[in-house]
């Protein structure tokens, strides 16, 4: 059965661009999907959390969906998200929003847009996460991002897990690049993408969801997950 309510879960911010492209992208979704009741719950920062949203959507809705708004696999998707749906029979968790192939496309785009030549190293830059999943699933979105790419490309992460965005920077630049790029993988602004901008690198691109072609394409991976449900 189609679920008749969807619930979008972001990690939260506290900076306001950020909670504002999350906003704009629930509200993209709502628009896509006019049938179907279209809520945006968090797992972090801000309020309402995912278990109230929950608590409050399925008053009217036997069946609802809940996608983690998240690029990797880690403890918000397999504990936050995980318990919350697990207290409400009924509701379901489709799969994380990466790695996935358009958002490979979109980081291309964003690196030809920005005038990055083709031979660039770019250093793909995540949050970072404790949990192995994680890791796993931001290798793979790096080698989804190599068979677009002409240039070499690393991963490094913005906090937490080794490296760190200006040690592979550096490594890039002591192997011998002459451009490096850092392809912000993070879905919006906030502390996390404003710390890439003092890595060292000649470029860094926006976050995924910061543009309407962005948005465009967040939106094609979350009617994705929900299709596959």
């Amino acid at each position: 059965m189609e679920s008749t309510a969807v619930v979008l879960v972001a990690h939260g911010t506290r900076d306001a661009r950020g909670a504002e492209t999350v906003r704009r992208l629930a509200g993209r979704v709502a628009e896509a999907l006019p049938s179907r009741e279209v809520a945006l719950a968090y797992v972090d920062v801000q309020s309402p959390l995912v278990g109230e949203v929950l608590d409050d959507v399925m008053t009217r809705h036997a069946s609802v969906a809940v996608v983690p708004m998240l690029l990797s696999r880690g403890f918000h998707v397999d504990v936050d998200i995980a318990d919350a749906v697990a207290a409400h029979p009924g509701s379901h968790a489709v799969a994380q929003l990466g790695p996935d192939p358009l958002l490979a496309a979109l980081l291309v785009e964003r690196l030809r847009s920005a005038g990055i030549p083709e031979q660039a190293h770019v250093v793909l830059a995540a949050a970072g996460s404790s949990r192995a999943e994680a890791a796993e699933d931001v290798e793979v979105a790096a080698e989804q991002l190599d068979q677009e790419w002409a240039g070499p490309v690393s991963v490094a992460y913005a906090t937490g897990t080794e490296p760190s965005v200006p040690d592979a920077v550096a490594a890039a630049r002591a192997d011998g690049a002459t451009s490096v790029a850092v392809a912000s993988y993070l879905l919006a602004e906030g502390f996390f993408h404003d710390r890439l901008s003092d890595a060292g690198a000649d470029v860094v691109t926006a976050p995924l969801a910061a543009s309407p072609a962005g948005e465009d394409a967040v939106l094609a991976v979350v009617l994705t997950r929900l299709s596959a449900g």
